[in-house]
């Protein structure tokens, strides 16, 4: 069934996404609409890039919504959905990809009865990798339920999660990409330093994490499992397994991702 879809805000999530929906097919891009607060350098890039609709008529747009994506900041949400509140139509299901804002708040913004999912992908939507969580607020069936899921599955794995997990997901799933690049940045700077040519320490490097990955996804051992595989006693990856608990790296980890899930929490308060 053809659905068309309005992006409010067009930030790197919303931009993965639509590029992710677009490269599969889901969506054709003549059904994708793309509204943001002002940047409308960024709107005709957009239209540029992906053949999709931009404009500021937003009552226009929301006329032709079946589905309308909430992807502005959080700080913009309230003035965001004020600028549209009264051309939303209570058969519309409302998306949010906004980090720490509950379906109950978006609710009684919008001051009607609108089916609202809150979905939490990542940014490697753009390849098709993503792994979103979603869940549905007070007035969603199956039936929009079904539909989210099977528009973030074009774009990765997706799971229904407890609205009140929505937290950690966002810090594990969410901002997980960027801890691994991160990782990645440190990995490459040590083969840097130690002389290795820049192209070769990316090719190797960016290789052993897509396997590592790979094997996580196919074998069906936990990380640990594998980890304990691949370390001999007294051999190369003991001696730097050694040195990251020795520097704490787990409860680094650990501390990292409760810092982002309380941010999160964070940003929730301010409604």
């Amino acid at each position: 069934m053809r659905k068309r879809i309005v992006f409010v805000g067009c930030g790197s999530m919303a931009e993965a996404i639509m590029a992710g929906i677009l490269q599969t097919k889901t969506v054709d891009k003549n059904d994708i609409y793309v509204t943001n607060k002002q940047d409308e350098e960024r709107l005709n890039d957009i239209a540029a890039m992906y053949g999709v609709q931009t404009s500021y008529d937003k009552e226009e747009l929301l006329d032709l919504a079946d589905v309308v994506i909430l992807a502005m900041k959080p700080k913009d949400l309230t003035e965001s959905i004020s600028e549209i509140r009264s051309f939303i139509r209570e058969d519309q299901l409302v998306i949010s990809i906004i980090a720490g804002i509950m379906t109950e708040t978006i609710e009684k913004i919008i001051g009607k009865r609108n089916a609202v999912i809150r979905a939490m992908p990542n940014t490697s939507a753009q390849i098709g990798y993503s792994a979103t969580a979603i869940a549905g607020g007070k007035y969603v069936d199956e039936e929009k339920i079904n539909f989210t899921k099977k528009l973030f599955q074009s774009i990765g794995i997706t799971k229904v999660v407890n609205e009140a997990d929505m937290h950690t997901v966002t810090a594990v799933s969410g901002s997980g990409p960027a801890f691994v690049y991160y990782f990645v940045e440190a990995m490459t700077k040590a083969a840097l330093e130690a002389g290795m040519e820049a192209s070769t320490a990316d090719a190797l490097i960016t290789q052993t994490i897509i396997g590592a990955g790979k094997m996580l996804e196919q074998s069906g051992q936990p990380a640990s499992t594998l980890r304990e595989n691949i370390t001999s006693e007294g051999g190369t990856t003991a001696a730097g397994l050694q040195t990251l608990k020795s520097n704490d790296f787990e409860e680094i980890i650990i501390a990292c991702i409760e810092s982002a899930r309380l941010r999160s929490i964070d940003l929730g308060k301010t409604f």
